[in-house]
């Protein structure tokens, strides 16, 4: 293989590792194309029963897709290139879903956007202490994909909604809460269970064998949020959010509850926040979010994630929001339009309802 991805096969473990860790392990096309590869090679392979997937270094499975490439393709004009990156992304991510054999996703670290994508629809997902799961899209004038929508719009209540906007990091308790991871196991224990699935790869083993190493980490502040983020985040519009949210801050939402200074300070961060990004990315979002609990698949969420994908590359956000974030690193971006009142209501169901570009699976009936 190259050297962005490193793969073995032992006792009948397919054990693969994004090795990129000078740049988190962020997704490029070659990855995207090896690891197809990869995962092709092993689904008839008699030598492979369980596979493994982690990232190199101690510092994340994957900060999520290769930014400055998409950053290229974005200001080169090259939307078509990006759309085929995308296309062959989320074919990935659906294989890994409907794998034939038992994946084990190891989320150790920072685990963002496209990480969420190979990891996120494995069969069994591991967060640790070092976890920090997000889909931070917004912060770049994007919308989650990679099957995030599919997975934010199964979170409780109102939690997906919140997690998708403000592109709120999780951590371990937070992650399996949501619904985006399935066992805790403390970092320092990890190597001790890829040798235990080493040692014991069979189909059936696998979710027997991490429950031995499973813990409970400690309580998730999501959770503990639930009642006000589903009280604030049901409301019709990211404006209407907005509002409801200093409602709560400021102890006018619910008079008959005794004002919690820290729930109120959450809240009131959280409007702040959202009244920074980008009122583009932030109405596609929550729209995207609220359809995809309608969706049957999450191949069809894909599809729609894919349809909003090939519109915002062509988008001043996406490449505003880039240049502030990782290229020039000012945090100063120049939304366009910059307020909430300025983007067209309609927007949203018109860019998600249209099907201007190849689907990424052609031949497959629309949901």
């Amino acid at each position: 293989m190259s050297d962005q991805i490193s793969v073995s096969v032992v006792d009948g473990l397919g054990h693969v590792t994004l090795d990129r860790p000078q740049a988190l392990n962020a997704l490029s096309y070659a990855m995207i194309r090896e690891l197809t590869g990869v995962f092709e090679a092993w689904r008839h392979d008699s030598e492979v029963g369980v596979v493994v997937i982690d990232g190199a270094g101690e510092r994340g499975f994957s900060a999520g897709g290769d930014i400055r490439e998409l950053y290229g393709y974005a200001v080169d004009g090259n939307a078509g290139e990006a759309r085929e990156f995308f296309r062959a992304e989320y074919r990935l991510d659906a294989m890994i879903a409907r794998y034939p054999k038992p994946v084990v996703a190891i989320m150790d670290g920072i685990t963002m956007g496209g990480g969420i994508g190979l990891a996120g629809h494995a069969a069994i997902r591991i967060v640790t202490e070092r976890s920090r799961v997000a889909m931070p899209e917004t912060r770049i004038g994007f919308t989650p994909d990679v099957g995030g929508s599919w997975l934010l719009a199964k979170a409780p209540g109102e939690l997906g909604v919140h997690l998708a906007l403000n592109s709120r990091t999780m951590d371990a308790a937070d992650a399996l809460h949501a619904g985006f991871a399935d066992s805790f196991v403390p970092s320092e224990r990890l190597p001790h269970l890829i040798q235990a699935l080493a040692e014991r790869a069979d189909p059936g083993s696998p979710a027997e064998i991490v429950m031995l190493f499973d813990e409970t980490p400690g309580p998730s502040a999501l959770a503990l949020a639930r009642d006000w983020v589903d009280a604030c985040y049901s409301a019709p519009t990211v404006h209407e959010i907005i509002a409801r949210l200093r409602a709560f801050a400021d102890g006018r939402a619910f008079p008959t509850h005794p004002l919690d200074p820290a729930a109120s300070a959450y809240a009131a961060a959280a409007a702040d926040e959202l009244e920074t990004l980008s009122p583009t990315a932030l109405t596609v979002t929550l729209e995207a979010v609220r359809r995809a609990r309608t969706l049957p698949s999450l191949e069809d969420a894909l599809e729609q994630e894919f349809r909003l994908v090939s519109w915002f590359i062509e988008q001043h956000d996406l490449r505003e929001g880039i240049r502030a974030q990782v290229i020039d690193k000012d945090r100063s971006p120049k939304w366009s339009p910059g307020t909430l009142a300025g983007v067209d209501p309609h927007l949203a169901a018109r860019v998600i309802e249209a099907q201007v570009h190849e689907p990424v699976w052609p031949d497959r009936p629309a949901a």
